[in-house]
């Protein structure tokens, strides 16, 4: 008789270890998953600044008329540069559809850089497509990264 309280002992000990493990390996996933959200959450958010920035840089830039050619693409380079470390970090952490969407609006905004670069005026309507495009992307890539982040769900 007491080996059976003895295994059921055992049994009991082995079933709360088994759900023990199962729980926590569940709240690591979960605590995972959530510090990977936030991180893409502040990745997201610095990359569409970065890109704003130098839209804003650009935007003087095509409204400019006191600049050389040198100095006015030394002033657009200068501007964009700060989106390329960026865009490494995008590579790494995004999913795929966000990383797409960022390198489309990465490379439209890179087309106006050069017509910013270029002297285009921000009147002309070259300027005027290249910003088109590159909004369009823009709004592009925000909705892919709300969807992503779970911002368009209502909350629990």
């Amino acid at each position: 008789m007491p080996w059976i309280t003895l295994a059921g002992a055992v049994v009991g000990a082995l079933i709360a270890t088994a759900s023990a493990a199962l729980l926590d390996r569940a709240r690591w996933r979960r605590d995972k998953d959530e510090r990977l959200l936030a991180a893409r959450r502040i990745l997201y958010s610095e990359y569409l600044a970065s890109l704003s920035q130098a839209r804003n840089a650009f935007r003087s830039l095509a409204r400019t008329d006191d600049l050389g050619p040198a100095e006015r693409e030394h002033a657009a380079r200068d501007s964009f540069a700060p989106c390329y470390g960026m865009r490494y970090q995008m590579a790494v952490t995004a999913t795929p559809d966000v990383f797409a969407a960022s390198e489309h609006a990465f490379r439209r905004l890179r087309d106006v850089r050069d017509l910013a670069a270029a002297g285009t005026r921000a009147d002309d309507g070259s300027y005027a497509h290249g910003r088109t495009e590159y909004e369009a992307a823009l709004g592009r890539l925000v909705d892919v990264m709300r969807l992503g982040l779970g911002a368009d769900r209502a909350p629990v």
